[in-house]
């Protein structure tokens, strides 16, 4: 774990002698009336970003100095469940919708609506989408940092000596029944270790060497990176209303048929077994040339557009299904405890956090897109400068329609293993994904009994 201080703009790295990271831990507040706000987060590519946020904070606001702790996915939120739970959490911790409505209902997240009509907030230049999903029952608990789609990112040289090139990919059609053209780029991507890809009669399943697709199956309850979008275009949606409704519907059809086709892919040898899937991202995976074509997000475009990498990779829309082409939209927001004993400095850094100032200086790190919309275009004039062609991303939430948002409820984190483990039993063939999904349909829906 990495522990940052910035005090009147500098900062100060600790780390410990071993390979772990180490917090340097917070000071008590000083006798001068200064105070030390403990603000955590889990990405390490957006840090520097935030760290020129609080300089900049620090700089209007001398009295507050922020403390960083950046701390990686799965062990950031086993530490800060510990952490709430025993009542020492963070001041300010970077959100996320799954876990967000656990704390709402355990009274852990301050509401900062009576905050923002005070200091008259102007919520109306965020991206469409992003400010409803930190909304209950009146009560907001979060302002809006980023937000993140979805789009295919394939490897260029080989989809090129396939004869497949960005105006044909940006055309795609997908179906359930037989895949529509992107079944069909991804045959002619799968290649068998006699160099015949899957269209050819000869193609042998059992010795591919390059995997047309690279699927994602540890995705919780959301499929965000491949089977969410790819049922939204079939027509299917979470929930009978979203956010916070209170019957699921994976027991829809319309997700059967997707999940179906997926394994269809599996069976025809154009994507990995899941129980012989590499330990691998699918990034690295597509960077060792053993992939074509994955899913990836916006959050993620930097691990295919770094200098080592050559332009070897590019970016193309999800293909358009029956119900149209479809991304998820989802987003992030900065949270501020409801035990904080410093609720009005956490706020001054929420509304900062939140801001055009701080999210500007986001967009020149070009990592993210920030929520604000003209950040958001700060930050793909960045990427162009850089030589990246990312507009796919933009180009989704601009599309009427085009996105959808990931489902928002109570017992989200009880959801995800749930689901996940039903689609990971379908995929494997331990039982059929109607029956898997009906079944995982009605373990969710008792949990709102």
């Amino acid at each position: 774990m990495t522990s940052l201080r910035l005090r009147a703009g500098a900062a100060l790295l600790c780390l410990a002698a071993s390979t772990t990271l180490v917090s340097c831990g917070s000071e008590d507040d000083a006798a001068d009336g200064t105070v030390t706000l403990d603000y955590w987060l889990w990405d390490d590519r957006q840090l520097p970003a935030y760290q020129d946020c609080a300089a900049a904070f620090h700089r209007s606001h001398p009295g507050i100095t922020v403390e960083f702790t950046q701390t990686a996915w799965t062990q950031y939120w086993q530490n800060l469940t510990t952490e709430l739970v025993s009542g020492d959490a963070p001041d300010v911790w970077t959100n996320q919708s799954t876990y967000s409505a656990t704390y709402v209902s355990g009274g852990q997240v301050l509401d900062l609506q009576p905050y923002v009509e005070r200091d008259r907030v102007d919520l109306s230049g965020y991206q469409a989408g992003l400010t409803e999903p930190w909304v209950k029952d009146g009560k907001r608990y979060g302002l809006p940092k980023d937000w993140d789609t979805v789009a295919l990112v394939y490897n260029t040289a080989m989809l090129g000596e396939q004869g497949l090139d960005a105006d044909r990919l940006a055309e795609l059609t997908w179906n359930p029944s037989d895949g529509g053209t992107l079944e069909e780029v991804i045959a002619r991507a799968t290649l068998d270790d006699k160099g015949r890809n899957g269209l050819d009669p000869g193609f042998d399943k059992d010795h591919v060497e390059v995997y047309g697709f690279l699927p994602e199956w540890a995705d919780g309850s959301q499929g965000q990176n491949g089977w969410g979008e790819f049922a939204a275009a079939n027509g299917f949606q979470y929930l009978d209303k979203n956010p916070w409704g209170t019957h699921y519907r994976y027991d829809d059809p319309k997700l059967v048929e997707t999940i179906s086709w997926f394994k269809h892919l599996i069976d025809k040898g154009y994507a990995p077994r899941l129980d012989q899937q590499s330990k691998m991202a699918n990034s690295e995976l597509l960077a060792a040339g053993k992939g074509a074509i994955t899913v990836a997000g916006s959050y993620a475009i930097s691990s295919y557009t770094g200098p080592k990498l050559k332009r070897q990779f590019a970016f193309a829309p999800m293909p358009i299904g029956p119900a149209g082409r479809k991304s998820a939209v989802n987003g992030l927001s900065d949270a501020v405890w409801a035990g904080s004993k410093h609720k009005e400095e956490a706020w001054k850094w929420v509304k900062f956090l939140a801001s055009a100032e701080c999210q500007n200086l986001v967009a020149e790190r070009a990592v993210v897109f920030p929520a604000l919309r003209s950040a958001t275009e700060k930050a793909l004039a960045a990427r162009r400068a850089r030589g990246e062609d990312v507009h796919v991303f933009t180009d989704a939430v601009a599309a009427k329609d085009g996105t959808f948002l990931l489902p928002i409820t109570e017992n989200g984190t009880e959801i995800g293993p749930i689901v996940q483990d039903a689609i990971q039993s379908a995929i494997l063939g331990q039982t059929s994904p109607e029956e898997a999904l009906e079944t995982a349909n009605d373990k969710v829906n008792d949990l709102f009994r």
